[in-house]
Formats: C-alpha cells, structure tokens, sequence
C-alpha cells in the first residue's frame, strides 16, 4: 500500500464511527462544578459561623467569667440596692435616714470636706483663680455680703465686690454657679453682678426697678434668668445671637425660685424652658404637694426639686410634716423617685446612745435640693448638713456637715 491510500481509507473508517453530543457532556460537567461550588459556599458559611460563636463565647467568658448574660438595656442592681418602701401616686419612695443619724452615713468624698465652715485662709481672687468653682458663700461684714469661692482643689478666694441684701436677705441664690463652673451669678436691686472665677473679672447688667431674689443659668452658660415674685428676665451675659437685645422680659412666676432652666418643677406639672422665654407642659405630676421649696435642679436624664406635702397616709408623720424629694425622670427609659425626709427616732428627742447626734423635727422650709452630683445622685440640703440620694441604689450618704449659711454647689464638686 502506498502512502497516498492512506487518508482515503481512514475517511472511510470515520464515517462509520457515531457522531459525539457534545452539548450533553458540556452540560454534565457544567452541573459538577455547579454541585462543587456550591458545596464549598455551605462549607465557608459553617465555618464563619463557628469562628464567630467561638469568638464571641471567648469574649464572653473572659469578661464575666460564667455570669449570665444580660440584655445591655437593663443596667446592673447596685451591690447596696435598697428596696423602695411603697409606691405614692405610682411612684416608688424611699424614706430617708431620720434627723440625727446623719453623722453614722457613709460619706461621698467632695472638696467640701468632712465640714464646711469659714475659712481662716482665703486668696484674693485676682491672685488665686479658680478654673472651676466647687461652692460659694457669703460673709457678711457689716451691712453688706462678701462672696468666698471653693475650688475644686478645696482652696478658698475671695471675690473683690460687696453684695447688699435682697428682700432683707442675703442675694445668695441655690443656682448661682454657671454650668461650667467659671462664673457666679447675684442678684441685686436694678442689676446683675456676675464673677468670673477664672479671670476675677466683675460684671454689672442693669435691670428694670424689681424686687429679684433667683438666678437660674441657662445651659449654654451665657444667659441668666433673674427673677422675683411675679416677674422674672432673660439676661444675656455672653456674646449671644446677632442682634440678640441684653435683656429680656420672660414668662414669671408668683415663686421667684420657680423660674428655673432647662426644667421647672410647679404643682400638677413638668414644664421646659423654651428659647422664646415660655414654658411648655411636658407632662403632669400627681404628687400630694402643699408647696415646692427652693430652686428646681436638672441633670442629664431628670430633674429634682423639693417639696412639702399636706400629709401622706403611705408615710405616717407624729411629730413632722411631710417633705420629700421629687426625683422626676425626663428619659422613658429611667422611672421617678421619691425621697421621703424622716422622723425623727421614737419615743425620746435624743437618738439612742452611739447612734448620732441630737434628734430633732425637720420643720417646713428646713431642706432644699442644691444640685446634682452627677447623673445618678442629687445633692439635697437638711438642717446642718449637705446628703446625696443615690437613685440607682436607693441610699443616702452624707457629703457635709455645715457651719455655714447659706450655700451654692457647682460643678467643681465632681473629680
């Protein structure tokens, strides 16, 4: 056979072979690797989810160890959690240490110190400046106040201004000290003065003819509210808006100390301050109140303020009248609280021996809210001492025995 028959003969042999389907054999290994690729996405997602849960699990554990988990929106019950004594129109209360055992408390360390009393050593203010005023008194030499000033390093300077009384009491108002602790505020008759602690800056801001007792700061720290009884102004005493006017006159009050900013407090409701100089109800109080004492204060999730209650058939009284703080939550998320001040002990007017000082009748007008600590206890003032009400555990402790009159807290309380 030559070489040239061959391709004829094997173009015979090809054409009895059966043709290849070629379409089934792509679409048979197209389903393979479908099936193979699929597999190892199952396999990867497994794989991912079991890191995770271990690595969840290890966090878990070495931050608490075995404890339970607990949703994050349900905070932790304080280690001395006290439980509330009952419920007043829905609101649980706590009834306060009685008169004469304020001394047994635990403390809450503060630049107050143990007591506070007048100083023997006091700066100059232009020599000693403060960057953030813990609290303030008065002295009065003669016919006139002097104002002393704490820093949070519990040191002590006098500011170079002579105040006079107002209404025939001393111009030392609860709201005095600004928001950021640098300036304090008193109220004199047809004006404003304000100290600046951090610069022993005076400022003097005119203001119509008025018999004004209460200074509330607004929280921006650069507008005062001044009031007296049935009249009350906005006073400007930083830069403001353009065309801001330096005074104007507000929505007032019959109670001076009412006038008070973010919040106030009155009979029946919570009101907020609006930048327009109104209030607007944020909601009603069904609390048993006679009257409300002293200033209202405001910390990031309620306010507090002082009250006096006709009687209370939850907290029988012999001997007292009924007061109490409120505690009112402006958050959904936080209830309000209710501090009950108590009597004094059973049977004697001295405590039981080794059980504190001298009992006595808190009388109406005796106690009044000076502040907040901070988010969780607000600092309220009794006859002879300053305490602090822990709303989250329900106990009081005593910041201060006092050897002073009248008194004002700032922000430099807090390390």
């Amino acid at each position: 056979m030559r070489r040239e028959d061959v391709p004829p003969l094997l173009v015979q042999a090809a054409d009895r072979l059966p043709e290849p389907d070629l379409a089934d054999a792509a679409w048979a290994a197209g389903l393979k690797v479908q099936r193979r690729r699929r597999r190892i996405a199952v396999v990867s997602v497994i794989v991912v989810f079991v890191v995770l849960l271990i690595v969840s699990i290890s966090i878990e554990v070495g931050s608490r160890g075995n404890a339970d988990i607990t949703p994050p929106n349900r905070p932790p019950t304080p280690r001395d959690y006290l439980a509330p004594a009952g419920k007043i129109a829905g609101i649980d209360f706590w009834v306060a240490p009685p008169p004469g055992s304020e001394r047994l408390l635990d403390r809450l360390e503060t630049p107050l110190g143990d007591r506070l009393e007048l100083p023997s050593k006091v700066h100059p203010l232009a020599k000693h400046k403060l960057d953030r005023v813990a609290a303030v008194v008065l002295v009065k030499n003669g016919d006139v106040y002097e104002p002393l000033l704490l820093g949070r390093d519990s040191s002590w300077s006098q500011a170079a201004v002579q105040l006079v009384p107002v209404d025939g009491g001393s111009p030392l108002s609860s709201g005095a000290v600004s928001p950021d602790g640098r300036v304090v505020a008193f109220p004199q008759p047809g004006k404003l003065v304000t100290v600046d602690a951090s610069t022993a800056e005076i400022s003097q801001y005119p203001l119509p003819a008025g018999d004004f007792r209460s200074v509330s700061w607004v929280e921006d720290a650069e507008r005062i509210l001044v009031s007296g009884p049935g009249v009350a102004y906005r006073v400007l005493v930083g830069e403001g808006g353009d065309g801001e006017p330096p005074l104007v006159r507000i929505e007032g009050s019959d109670d001076p100390d009412a006038v008070t900013s973010p919040f106030r407090i009155e009979t029946g409701y919570l009101m907020r301050y609006l930048v327009t100089g109104q209030w607007t109800e944020e909601g009603p109080l069904t609390l048993p109140v006679r009257t409300w004492v002293g200033q209202t204060f405001s910390s990031g999730s309620g306010v507090a303020r002082l009250f006096v209650a006709e009687k209370l058939p939850e907290v029988p009284t012999m001997r007292s009248q009924p007061q109490g703080v409120a505690a009112v939550s402006t958050l959904s998320m936080r209830p309000s609280r209710l501090l009950i001040l108590g009597e004094p002990f059973a049977g004697s007017a001295q405590t039981p021996p080794g059980a504190g000082d001298t009992s006595y009748v808190r009388e109406p007008g005796c106690c009044a809210v000076l502040g907040w600590y901070d988010q969780q206890n607000v600092l309220v003032q009794v006859r002879g001492w300053v305490l602090a009400w822990d709303l989250d555990s329900g106990q009081v402790r005593r910041v201060t025995e006092l050897a002073v009159g009248e008194l004002a807290l700032g922000p430099g309380l807090r390390p």
